[in-house]
């Protein structure tokens, strides 16, 4: 159970790791915390009772599905990007698109358009 709660927390700090934002760490600390209440008021009241098992269970998930959903926000993790604004070149015969993050144009299949 040990390696079970140590892996599923590092999943959480894996996932949180490097972002610009800051939306993966603000949502895996929102994450974590609902979590870890949910866990407790659930462990709390189901089967042996502990609470504190539970808040760690429900920390750790808490953290990696709100580290998710803010990957999600900033265009990552297999988000779908498909509310970009894209253009048409029409002596290339195909759409680009502002990546407003880094200040650069790309190709509709993400390669860099000079």
């Amino acid at each position: 159970m040990k390696m079970t709660m140590i892996a599923l927390m590092g999943v959480g700090v894996l996932a949180a790791a490097c972002t610009s934002t800051g939306n993966v760490e603000r949502n895996a600390a929102g994450g974590a915390a609902l979590g870890a209440l949910a866990g407790a008021v659930i462990g709390n009241n189901v089967g042996g009772g502990s609470a504190t098992t539970g808040a760690a269970v429900g920390a750790a998930l808490g953290g990696t599905v709100g580290a998710v959903k803010g990957c999600r926000e900033d265009g990552g993790c297999g988000a779908n990007s498909v509310n970009r604004r894209q253009y048409y070149d029409e002596r290339a015969g195909r759409y680009y698109y502002y990546d407003s993050r880094s200040g650069r144009y790309y190709w509709e299949d993400g390669a860099p358009r000079y």
